[in-house]
């Protein structure tokens, strides 16, 4: 049976601007395997405005790292040197690499362009609040330091169709730029009247050489570096007819199987599945709707019922296209969409993602391994650690649902006969000390299960009938399952995964 499949997202906002972040990571790829880790959503690699940027205000898609452009040769992370050798690493351990790609706008340009706009209301992006008028906006790539190298194409005003500044009178707006077959895409999210329009200038997909040219980029990116997949970022912004043909043309241009998971970050169940059946199932989505469950479930602490701790996630309506997580580089504090999952319920929610049958769930870096800034938060490695191993060792078969209790859930995993000691007993509390009776099969009757969280320090003797009574501190998770060795032979580390 194959084991189970674990992503980790590989960066915070704040991971240090020191140019090394390609090296931590062919330095770790050892680390993230032992632990569970079979792929890694690394950022944005393409250049950006400025060496310190982590990469989403992106400049140059053809530079990863090799032109002395913007500040650097380098980008935030490295070179694309540097790049390749932690992707043949990860490679090396059998970890995929899945590549962030910012396809929605463009920012730093090189020269200044005279064209016509009209400006829109930032809250209702339909409503013109301005006469037709000339501005001066940053549109022209010319991209001096790479010349035509890797590809031609130079990007001017008529490449987008919106900005946000006029340098002519040093002022801020949206501004829709106008001419023919110009306006805003259809197929985007509709909050404030239509957001196709986010920042920076604005990629116009109703232009076909502009779909040319990002789909030609796509496939380049895949030859030269060899990645398994992509994330793409901020796809609610782009017209979702552009993302399904760019989905299947990187796929037709990869050696093997490619995989492709998308940000709509949306909380609104409806419009994630309305997306996807758009989209026709060409990439998976993150699903934001749990995330919004788990910070809910982590501020209402024993007022929240954990009875509906699933409702409306993705992962319950369309359990083979959600890629699900706790938190990432937007939620984490003072970030864009911050809504921090607070601590105490953290390893509850990693539980929910990682030991249950459905989902691709991702471990965020900030949580393995600590944000930094000027506020840090620690590392929740030792709370995540035994949730992995329990992932690749533990939870496996068929899954039977104890959510009948609004303070005290759990499920079992009833093991798969080819994975030697599997199956796992998880409970989840939100109030007091507590306990939950759940079958784990007649078959297991006398085995001596111990909680892999070391929560608690008891045993669990699974009775004849095949039950046991899983014991679980308030405000907290236990995994409970067969040891890693038998508990009459002296207790060793667990072997690496």
């Amino acid at each position: 049976m194959e084991r189970n499949h674990t992503m980790m997202q590989f960066f915070e906002w704040h991971v240090q601007a020191d140019g090394k972040h390609w090296q931590r990571l062919k330095e770790r790829a050892g680390e993230l395997k032992a632990a569970g880790i079979d792929a890694v959503w690394i950022p944005p690699a393409t250049k950006a405005s400025s060496p310190e940027d982590n990469g989403y205000s992106v400049y140059d898609l053809y530079d990863l790292g090799e032109f002395d452009q913007k500040g650097a040769q380098r980008t935030k992370y490295g070179t694309k040197e540097e790049l390749l050798e932690a992707i043949a690493a990860c490679k090396e351990q059998g970890i995929a690499v899945y590549a962030d790609l910012v396809m929605n706008h463009k920012a730093g340009a090189d020269e200044k362009e005279k064209f016509k706009v009209i400006e829109v209301d930032g809250e209702n992006r339909q409503e013109e609040i301005s006469d037709p008028r000339h501005i001066e906006g940053w549109t022209k790539f010319t991209f001096p330091g790479r010349g035509d190298v890797h590809s031609a194409f130079k990007w001017n005003f008529t490449h987008f169709n919106g900005t946000d500044f006029d340098a002519k009178r040093d002022e801020t707006g949206v501004y829709r730029i106008l001419g023919e077959n110009k306006q805003w895409n259809e197929n985007v999210d509709d909050q404030f009247g239509n957001y196709d329009y986010l920042m920076f200038a604005n990629i116009d997909y109703n232009n076909p050489e502009v779909r040319e040219e990002m789909i030609r980029w796509g496939k380049w990116l895949v030859r030269e570096t060899g990645v398994d997949g992509f994330r793409l970022d901020a796809i609610k912004h782009i017209d979702h007819t552009f993302v399904r043909d760019f989905c299947r043309s990187v796929k037709e241009e990869a050696d093997g199987p490619f995989y492709i998971v998308g940000e709509f970050w949306n909380s609104i169940t409806e419009d994630c599945l309305a997306y996807l059946d758009a989209a026709e199932h060409e990439l998976d989505l993150f699903d934001a709707p749990l995330h919004y469950r788990f910070k809910e479930a982590s501020e209402g602490g024993r007022d929240f019922d954990l009875r509906t701790i699933f409702d409306g996630a993705l992962v319950r309506e369309r359990p083979q296209h959600a890629v699900t997580l706790v938190d990432n580089h937007d939620t984490q504090p003072g970030e864009a969409l911050e809504s921090w999952v607070g601590d105490w319920f953290k390893q509850s929610a990693y539980a929910l993602i990682l030991l249950r049958l459905d989902g691709y769930p991702v471990v965020f870096y900030g949580d393995y391994y600590g944000i930094g800034g000027e506020e840090p938060i620690e590392d929740k490695k030792a709370a995540i650690d035994p949730l992995l191993w329990a992932r690749y060792h533990r939870a496996y078969g068929d899954q039977d649902d104890y959510l009948d209790d609004p303070h005290v859930i759990g499920w079992v995993r009833r093991g798969a006969p080819d994975i030697e000691r599997s199956g796992c007993a998880v409970v989840v509390c939100n109030a007091d000390d507590c306990a939950k009776r759940m079958f784990v099969g007649e078959e297991r009757a006398g085995e001596v299960w111990v909680d892999l969280t070391n929560t608690r320090e008891e045993r669990v003797v699974i009775g004849e009938d095949g039950f046991a009574e899983f014991p679980v501190k308030g405000g907290s998770v236990s995994v409970w399952a067969l040891p890693e060795f038998d508990l009459e032979h002296p207790q060793q580390e667990p072997a690496e995964g």
